[in-house]
């Protein structure tokens, strides 16, 4: 098997529905149970369930000094990150900061703050809004904030390729690294949008699940009777190192990120191209960076979002490019649509799977849609123990943006 040019995972920071800290993660998502939850925030809304972060107190986290001045997007990146850098065994205090960068994907920024002090503006007075309405709501201030907190020097940046964003920031991450451009960089997503506004926005769209009468059951990718996602909050944050530079320092190497390619739909604002023409192009060209063969690839974490076109139209594109070889599972089940911070989080489950040897279930699918013309292996029931070389995580966001990561164990 011919290898790409590879950059080695070896810290890993996760603050989702499913838990906080990757030992949580991990437990939660090979139990195949989902996080999904009635929210109270929601109630009297058109669609009031969701998937939280499970008991997250930023006050204890980030002491009370510092969390008051950040919307929750960026305190779940900041601790996500600190996680990811105790994990990789690194000192943030001693190391050369200007070698180190950071790139974080996210889409609807604060949009909660914005839509809390909006409504305090038209109920209110201009004095009434917040001087800090600004800096919590801009996109780009989680990568200055996790920069500020992680003493990085070198480049900072925000992807915004809508669900793709994560995915996006790793691959970004990936060419810094093998450019020489930084010697360390923090990379993932982050995405805290559960709101009124937001989530009617969503729902308005048809994106959403209405099976708001039994909330656990409502993400059920790939499943006959799917009708929308859970929205979820979260973030997923990796310290990525080159290869040599891991193995020479002793370290940890989850998998290795062997190749990455983004590609463009050029088809419609929403809605995935139907034969996911995009997704297949993406993950061809990621394989071809990563030199590895179709027929290698033996699990596919995908993008599963339970919406009946992006679910139809990814099987599709996985099976034109892999047949149905590969195993394949959404972990949106359990973890709901945690938009973007999504590809980050699945591509830090990808790296699980690898170092474990487990390949989580796909949640809530009794059966699979007849409706899906074309065969693939989707992990239904419980966790399968398989030891495997192999994996592909895969992303689509709105605008018709794909990613894909192609990781290897190490």
């Amino acid at each position: 098997m011919a290898r790409g040019r590879g950059v080695a995972i070896t810290g890993i920071g996760l603050v989702t529905p499913a838990g906080i800290g990757i030992q949580e993660n991990w437990r939660r998502v090979l139990s195949g149970v989902s996080a999904a939850a009635t929210d109270p925030e929601l109630l009297g809304e058109r669609v009031d369930i969701s998937c939280r972060v499970p008991g997250f107190d930023a006050t204890a986290e980030l002491g009370r000094r510092h969390a008051w001045k950040l919307d929750r997007f960026t305190q779940l990146a900041i601790v996500s990150a600190r996680q990811a850098v105790a994990d990789a065994g690194l000192d943030s205090t001693s190391w050369d900061g200007a070698r180190v960068g950071v790139v974080i994907g996210n889409s609807l920024g604060g949009a909660a703050t914005l839509e809390k002090q909006l409504r305090t503006y038209f109920e209110g007075t201009p004095d009434d809004v917040s001087a800090l309405m600004i800096p919590m709501g801009m996109v780009n201030m989680v990568a200055g904030y996790v920069a500020m907190d992680q003493h990085i020097q070198g480049p900072s940046l925000v992807t915004a390729t809508a669900c793709a964003s994560g995915a996006s920031a790793i691959g970004t991450a990936r060419e810094w690294l093998l450019s020489g451009l930084c010697d360390v960089v923090l990379a993932g997503g982050t995405e805290s949008a559960i709101s009124p506004g937001t989530l009617n926005g969503l729902s308005r769209m048809g994106a959403l699940s209405s099976r708001t009468d039994d909330p656990a059951a409502a993400s059920r990718p790939f499943a006959h009777d799917r009708d929308g996602f859970v929205a979820g909050e979260g973030a997923g944050i990796l310290v990525l190192e080159r290869c040599a530079d891991a193995t020479a320092r002793g370290a940890r190497r989850y998998a290795d990120i062997a190749g990455f390619s983004a590609t463009s739909d050029a088809h419609h604002a929403t809605a995935p191209h139907p034969q996911g023409a995009g997704l297949a192009r993406a993950l061809r060209n990621a394989l071809e960076d990563a030199g590895v063969l179709p027929d290698e690839v033996e699990h596919v974490n995908a993008h599963g979002t339970s919406t009946p076109m992006n679910d139809l139209t990814e099987a599709r594109a996985l099976h034109s490019v892999l047949g149905n070889g590969a195993a394949v599972t959404s972990t949106k089940g359990v973890t709901g649509h945690t938009l973007a911070a999504a590809g980050a989080v699945e591509a830090a489950y990808t790296a699980l799977a690898l170092y474990h040897g487990a390949l989580p279930p796909t949640a809530n699918v009794e059966s699979l849609d007849p409706s899906i013309d074309v065969d693939i292996d989707v992990i239904t029931g419980k966790a399968r123990q398989r030891r495997i070389s192999v994996a592909a995580s895969t992303s689509l966001g709105f605008g018709g943006h794909n990613a894909a990561l192609v990781l290897t164990a190490a």
